[in-house]
């Protein structure tokens, strides 16, 4: 038998996600929202979008772990003998993996809370850490981050220190990112430490290629999303009726990515007629660039002092930890 809260939890997410769906196609100006990119086959595309050769964020970040864990891990364990470390959307912790073995070899007092909306990808951790990490403390939890957050202060009153890698910040409008941070400053102890990586603004060119990639895997990335509104909400789209469009703006740091509907058709959602005009665009994501100094300033709006800063050699990113104030 399934339990009724597991049910309960599934029936909630698929009704949020029909109705964030619905929403967004009604829009005067229609969007769709990116965090429901993330099913197993978006998973995997997101993936190779990674390992592309034009998608240099991940490597940057992960130069950085290989190279500076240690130093993260020293930090940590200075800061406290035993503290939770969560981890907001850590995919397959390839990244993340570095740090958690430095602490190992440290014999760092921590249980590691990863947390995500995807449960592929907790069940995929759950799996396969503790095969390369032996002795690892892991709880995965599935689910928003914030509503998560709130649980692993059920589990253990340690101290904690929080990653946001990845660059998931740049998901947001900069006023979205700091209402954000904001509350994860207020899901946190005066003292926790925050770990949160940001693509930093560099040459246009190399940016907007990281989002329109030569072998189409981030076109590929964004029609799945419709994909899975075909599967998941009984849809009709024709995906080969849309074109992937991203731009950059070098001006205010906004990379930004569109479907566009070449030709004049209606769709059916869930039972319901959405029309699309002949090129009209759909918003599906923004990638937000930041300079240091910009970092610093989201840091003082929401509550959080900066402690520390790593970075790549090229200065292409950069991973900063942040520690909240009272």
């Amino acid at each position: 038998m399934i339990p009724s809260i597991a049910v309960n939890s599934t029936a909630r997410r698929q009704s949020a996600f029909y109705q964030d769906i619905l929403d967004g196609l009604r829009a005067e100006n229609k969007h769709l929202p990116s965090k429901y990119f993330y099913d197993e086959t978006g998973d995997k595309l997101f993936q190779q979008i990674m390992n592309s050769p034009e998608y240099y964020p991940t490597r940057c970040e992960m130069e950085i772990m290989q190279e500076q864990s240690g130093e993260m891990a020293r930090l940590f364990t200075e800061h406290s003998p035993a503290f939770n470390l969560v981890e907001l959307g850590p995919g397959d912790a390839t990244k993340s993996w570095f740090l958690l073995r430095e602490l190992q070899r440290k014999h760092a007092a921590f249980t590691y809370y990863p947390i995500d909306i995807s449960a592929n990808v907790i069940s995929w951790l759950e799996t396969k850490l503790p095969a390369t990490l032996p002795g690892i403390r892991l709880h995965g939890l599935n689910g928003e981050y914030l509503e998560k957050m709130q649980q692993v202060k059920s589990f253990s009153p340690n101290p904690k220190i929080v990653l946001f890698m990845g660059a998931n910040i740049g998901n947001m409008t900069i006023a979205q990112a700091t209402q954000f941070c904001r509350q994860l400053h207020d899901n946190m102890q005066p003292g926790d430490l925050l770990l949160i990586g940001f693509d930093l603004k560099k040459h246009p060119r190399t940016i907007l290629d990281a989002y329109n990639d030569r072998q189409g895997i981030t076109r590929a990335f964004n029609l799945n999303l419709l994909a899975r509104i075909n599967r998941e909400l009984d849809a009709d789209f024709n995906t080969d009726l849309f074109e992937h469009y991203p731009t950059y703006d070098p001006g205010t740091g906004a990379c930004k990515s569109y479907l566009v509907s070449l030709v004049d058709q209606v769709v059916h959602v869930a039972g319901k007629t959405v029309h699309f005009r002949e090129n009209e665009p759909v918003y599906m994501e923004i990638s937000q660039k930041y300079s240091l100094e910009e970092t610093k300033n989201l840091a003082a709006q929401s509550g959080f002092v900066p402690v520390h800063t790593f970075q790549d050699r090229k200065k292409w990113f950069a991973d900063v930890l942040w520690q909240r104030l009272p």
